[in-house]
């Protein structure tokens, strides 16, 4: 548990066991669609602790643990489209497809895909969706994660853990806060970080047409990035029947880590928007 979140534990169709934390609704309106939080590559669910209580505003948050990743199980068998598969198994864990989405990076191309396959995604808030950035910066942060080292203590690896690609901007506060939350104890006595870097090996899933995703959709730039271009956000946007552009100034790719009260208030913003169309 953790700032009033709480840990709920499902299955996916396939029977891998997973993951997410689950904060109550803070909103007047009892009926409010859920707020669905989708971590970025080799992240966890505990990533977004810093925000949830704020989103809870709009109504109930879900943060999940992709498989492999956090206090998801982590199987031996890694397949293309198994993250989307974990995103499926939480809405029919709750029930309802009539969800918010907010992802980033590796998260925003599974919200990106599944707004694109089921019409009732209420909205999705893509933060810094890998597109035309500069060569090779997103080889070199898959490259790196896939490395995983590990460390003879946990306050070491603790204090080694990194954000990747760096962050400059996040404080030392929040990195130890997410860091506390993503380091375990290997079968061999030493300390790694709660990933499997065996999946950085992966193809990418094709990505949909934007032209099909129906849903309202904030693409959120961070205005340092190296991974999201202003011209290929300004495009991608273009292309969708429903899209928004919002880059923040002083953000690199972790926009959610460098300027959590603007990304913050770049959601409200948007969320006002839907409830008043």
């Amino acid at each position: 548990m953790n700032q009033e979140g709480v840990s709920i534990r499902f299955e996916a169709r396939d029977g891998v066991a997973l993951h997410a934390i689950e904060w109550p609704s803070r909103s007047v309106d009892a009926e409010a669609e859920p707020t669905v939080l989708l971590h970025g590559g080799g992240a966890n669910a505990h990533w977004w602790d810093h925000l949830a209580l704020r989103l809870a505003q709009h109504g109930r948050v879900l943060a999940l643990d992709f498989r492999g990743h956090g206090d998801s199980e982590h199987p031996s068998e890694r397949r293309v489209g198994a993250f989307n598969d974990d995103l499926e198994a939480l809405t029919e864990h709750l029930g309802r497809e009539d969800v918010h989405l907010v992802g980033h990076s590796l998260g925003a191309s599974v919200a990106y895909d599944h707004a694109s396959r089921h019409p009732a995604t209420r909205s999705a808030v893509l933060i810094d969706l890998a597109l035309g950035g500069a060569r090779g910066a997103g080889r070199r942060a898959r490259l790196a994660l896939a490395l995983r080292r590990t460390y003879a203590s946990r306050e070491e690896a603790i204090a080694r853990f990194r954000f990747l690609p760096e962050s400059s901007e996040a404080s030392e506060e929040l990195r130890r806060a997410i860091a506390e939350h993503s380091v375990r104890e290997e079968r061999d006595g030493r300390f790694g970080y709660k990933f499997d870097g065996g999946w950085f090996g992966l193809p990418s899933r094709p990505r949909p047409d934007p032209s099909s995703v129906g849903c309202p959709v904030l693409l959120v730039r961070g205005a340092e990035s190296h991974l999201l271009s202003r011209d290929a956000a300004l495009a991608f946007v273009t292309a969708l029947p429903r899209g928004q552009l919002a880059e923040i100034e002083g953000a690199g790719h972790h926009v959610q880590l460098d300027r959590p009260e603007r990304l913050l208030e770049e959601i409200d913003r948007f969320r006002s928007g839907l409830d008043r169309s």
